[in-house]
This record gives structure tokens, sequence and C-alpha cells, in this order.
């Protein structure tokens, strides 16, 4: 009777066990299974790459009609910012005219106004007068002091010419006292003279007066001194001549 000989290394079992085998794992055995997976999940992601590539990237027509509404947008906008400097250029163009018009007609009409006085003063209807103090006119200049515009006349004696020297004087009251104030206090300088005057038909004369602190004045008085015949004078009450228009003809 032999004796069972021993299973030789490499046989393969038998029984239940060597019907049913262990699962095995899903890992490739060799090089060349770990490149076949590597080459998969390369073409899975290009090909994932290339969907978000055509679905996010806007096509060039997009892209061309985008720049041409933001230069459009650009280009309206400068356009707007030009049309408004415009319109505001023209705004002060026409303020500074409308300005300038406004000064043209009132020199017209202080042209016009002189004219006609002069008309009614040299015309031949005109009634003769000798030398006189047409009109007496006072501006202040700040502080205490006075421009004054005196406007002389005459027309008795056409073509000859009246010269001599004007000057001013002012009453009013300082400290409860009446007081004058003669043509060196006024003018400030104790030997000043009076302003020469020489004319025709009529002649303006300007100058500046200055009245003391605390002195109020009331009455002023314009007194015209001629080379020949007797002096002329002509009193207003002040506030008449601080109210008095500058213009001759006025």
């Amino acid at each position: 009777m032999t004796e069972p000989t021993p299973s030789q290394e490499g046989d393969q079992p038998t029984g239940p066990a060597a019907q049913s085998p262990a699962p095995a794992e899903m890992v490739p055995s060799s090089p060349a299974g770990y490149a076949v997976v590597a080459v998969f999940v390369a073409a899975l992601g290009f090909g994932l790459w290339g969907v978000w590539a055509t679905v996010a990237r806007p096509s060039p027509g997009g892209v061309t009609d985008l720049a041409s509404a933001q230069a459009r947008i650009e280009a309206l906008e400068q356009e707007v910012a030009t049309l408004s400097r415009s319109d505001q250029i023209s705004r002060d163009a026409n303020r500074d005219l409308q300005g300038a018009l406004a000064e043209r007609e009132e020199e017209i009409s202080a042209l016009r106004a002189d004219i006609a006085f002069y008309e009614r003063f040299v015309g031949s209807t005109a009634q003769r007068r000798g030398l006189a103090v047409h009109e007496l006119a006072l501006v202040p200049r700040g502080g205490q002091a006075w421009q004054y515009t005196v406007t002389l006349t005459q027309n008795l004696n056409r073509g000859s010419v009246s010269s001599g020297r004007l000057t001013l004087a002012v009453e009013g009251t300082r400290d409860g006292r009446l007081e004058r104030l003669d043509w060196a206090a006024l003018r400030q300088q104790p030997d000043a003279e009076g302003v020469e005057y020489s004319f025709k038909y009529f002649q303006q004369l300007e100058g500046e007066v200055v009245l003391p602190p605390g002195f109020k004045p009331l009455r002023v008085v314009a007194r015209l001194a001629p080379s020949s015949g007797a002096p002329v004078e002509k009193t207003l009450a002040w506030d008449e001549a601080a109210r008095a228009p500058a213009q001759a003809g006025e």
C-alpha cells in the first residue's frame, strides 16, 4: 500500500476553497496599466477644460461688439462734456454781451440828456443867463472825504470866455454849536486857492473836500470869483447836494 505523496509546490488547491478564490484589488498589476489610467484621466481633464473654455470665453465677435460699444459710450460722454462746456461759454458770452449792451444804453441815454441840455442852453431860443452854478453834487468817498462836481454855465455873452476861481464852504454843527468851514479848512491847507475855471458856455469842475470828525453838515455854498465882475454864490442844503446827479444834462 503506497503512501500518498505530498502536494508539489505550485499545485492548485482542491475543494471549495479552490472554486471560490478571494476577490482581487482593482489595481493594475503592471506599469502598462498605470499608463492607460493616466492617459484616460488626462483625456477627461482636457475635455472638461475645452467645454469650460467654450462656455466661459466670449466669441471674437462678442469681444469686438463690446469694445465698440465702450468706445461709443466714451465718445458720447466726451461729446456731452464738449457741448456742456460750449453751452457754458455761450452763456458767459451772452451775459457779458448783455452787460456791455446795458452799459452802452446808459452811455447813450446820458449823451442824449447832455445833448438836450446843450441844445436848450446854447440854442437860439435858449434864455440868456450870465455866470451861474448850474449844479452841485456831492458823493461820499469813505471816511470824512467827499467828492464834489460843480457845473458852471453862462450864455449871456456868447463867444466870450468866463474865467475865475471856485471855492466851497460848508455850514453845519459840531458839539452843538454852529460852525462854518471855509475852503482852506475843507482842503486842509491853510493857503489853499480856489479851483480855476475858464469856459465859453459850460464847464464841470471836480475835486475832494474833507469834513472834520464830529461835524454835521447842513448846507454847502459854492462861490465863483470871476476875473471881472461880481462874485456869484449858490447855496444848497447838504442833503440836496448829496442826492444831486453828477451829469450836467440830468
